[in-house]
């Protein structure tokens, strides 16, 4: 299945439609871990994955084991931001294992590389 990768670098973020081909090597990979993107396209720059949704739009949550969606009791945080104090309520979030049902994978550049995100996707598109 293909990702969309949005990669966020300060104030500014990108936009990038990942092939299903290319999408493999993310497969696996949890919240928090860093891999190279240089398959991507993005030669020299390192990404740290921060979060992302399945195909019904719930968000994967960093601390909850796995692929799998749940129902959980949250206070607050992703996927619930309570209205007033001590509210709690109970939402269906994804775990925080990227696997085929993820559809949007977000992402912060940890390590740049020699030229900048736009002049490489530029060299993509052309």
């Amino acid at each position: 299945m293909a990702f969309k990768l949005v990669i966020s670098e300060g104030k500014d973020s990108h936009q990038i439609e990942v092939p299903a081909a290319e999408s493999k090597q993310l497969l696996g990979l949890k919240i928090g871990e860093e891999f190279d993107a240089s398959k991507l396209g993005l030669n020299g720059y390192t990404l740290k994955i921060t979060g992302g949704s399945d195909k019904n739009g719930f968000p994967m949550k960093k601390d909850v084991e796995g692929p799998r969606r749940i129902k959980s009791l949250l206070s607050g945080g992703t996927g619930f931001k309570p209205k007033r104090d001590g509210q709690r309520r109970r939402k269906t979030v994804r775990g925080n294992t990227i696997s085929d049902d993820i559809v949007q994978v977000s992402t912060v550049v940890s390590k740049k590389g020699k030229k900048s995100i736009d002049e490489l996707l530029q060299a993509d598109e052309e």
